[in-house]
């Protein structure tokens, strides 16, 4: 009986073999997932458009460029050397990228150095200058973010400058700049200033450095460049070895007399300043001309939102149902100014030209981001009549004034 009774053991455990202890100790595990409800976004999209409405495209006025013969990226343009275009993001600081441009292709020319400069930089200590002069002023001085060209020679003399390595103004595992936070923080903190008297120089500036160091990163007092530490004042005059002072900022309008130095009266000049060369339009179109021809890119600066821009094709041009071509003069110029269709929103950076029946064609590098929907990626072509009516200000050398500046 017992020997039969073992045997059926035996046999049961042979056909049923007891569990495997791994297996029950087997625990559920986890994992980090994005939980998603796309009946709940399709209810939000739904209150939200019953609240705000359908939105309807927007379309504007625009000229029609279809059978009109264009230049193109396969002209037969004559460039100068420039670095690549860099896009200026979400920022509204065209005036530092194309400037900065400007001065690296300067250096190029003259002592035949390739550079890549920090825009952010001088982005950085005009920020500062500008709360100084907000606070010196008692609040009467804007505080935007747009400056001119002639604010980054400023800037240089003061604080000097650096490689763009080594101020990038973008913080770990930022893409693309983006001040508008810092600045409405900064514009905050100005009106609370204003609105309580806190007329503090040392105090307002410290505050505005903290406001910038926390959203574009803090600027370094010194750097290594071939194994040696110098200053950013040190850099500029030991390495880059520019005179500053060779360059002028040229304007064309009929309400300040010609041949003399006068404040360029835009929002952007916060600072009032008064040395810029007025000459009459003529003057202005044969000097960026001689300029062009001869070697010299331009800085140049104005309104760039007209019926005759086509960000897809990289073009400006002046319509005819805007002005006929013989009729751009310098009271055409005038009037646009005065009446604030021609305003001075954008800076670029001239770099080269091509001639077509008796037309120039200038090529322009633009930091806008309307500049990169088309092909050329960074680049637009203006048309010589777009120059004439809309572009207001350059900066140039010297030495392509030397005539112009004798009168």
């Amino acid at each position: 009986m017992q020997l039969r009774i073992l045997a059926i053991l035996i046999l049961l455990s042979i056909l049923f073999p007891p569990l495997n202890t791994a297996q029950s100790d087997k625990r559920d595990m986890g994992v980090m997932k994005e939980i998603k409800n796309p009946f709940w976004e399709k209810i939000e999209t739904s209150v939200k458009t019953f609240k705000e409405g359908e939105k309807k495209e927007e379309k504007s006025f625009v000229m029609n460029f279809e059978n009109y013969d264009l230049p193109n990226e396969n002209s037969d343009f004559i460039k100068y050397w420039h670095n690549d275009p860099v896009p200026q993001a979400n920022t509204n600081t065209c005036w530092a990228f194309s400037t900065t441009s400007f001065f690296e292709s300067e250096i190029f020319r003259i002592i035949n150095q390739k550079v890549k400069l920090s825009e952010m930089w001088t982005v950085y200590w005009e920020f500062v200058e500008k709360a100084r002069g907000f606070v010196k002023s008692r609040g009467t001085w804007l505080f935007t973010d747009g400056s001119e060209s002639n604010a980054v020679t400023r800037i240089w003399k003061k604080y000097g400058i650096v490689p763009a390595e080594v101020y990038t103004g973008l913080l770990p595992n930022q893409e693309y700049l983006s001040t508008g936070d810092m600045f409405d923080e900064m514009e905050n903190y100005l009106k609370f200033v204003k609105a309580n008297n806190i007329w503090n120089e040392s105090e307002v500036i410290t505050t505005i450095k903290s406001i910038m160091n926390h959203w574009i990163g803090t600027p370094p007092e010194k750097f290594d460049i071939n194994g040696k530490t110098i200053t950013p004042i040190e850099y500029l005059k030991e390495h880059l070895k520019i005179n500053l002072d060779d360059y002028v900022e040229i304007m064309s309008l009929m309400q300040e007399p010609y041949y003399q130095f006068v404040e360029y009266k835009v929002p952007d000049n916060w600072w009032h300043n008064k040395d810029y060369y007025n000459i009459p339009l003529n003057d202005f179109m044969s000097t960026i001309k001689n300029g062009i021809l001869n070697g010299y890119t331009i800085c140049i600066g104005g309104d760039v939102s007209e019926a005759g821009k086509n960000s897809e094709l990289d073009v400006f041009v002046v319509p005819s149902f805007d002005i006929p071509s013989e009729y751009i003069d310098e009271n055409a110029r005038q009037f646009r100014f005065s009446n604030n269709t021609t305003t001075d929103d954008h800076g670029i950076h001239l770099i080269g030209y091509t001639k077509e029946n008796d037309k120039y064609w200038f090529l322009v590098k633009d930091s806008g981001s309307s500049a990169r929907n088309g092909k050329m990626n960074g680049y637009f072509i203006f048309s010589e009549d777009y120059v004439k009516l809309k572009m207001l200000s350059f900066t140039v050398h010297k030495d392509v004034l030397k005539e112009i500046l004798k009168k």
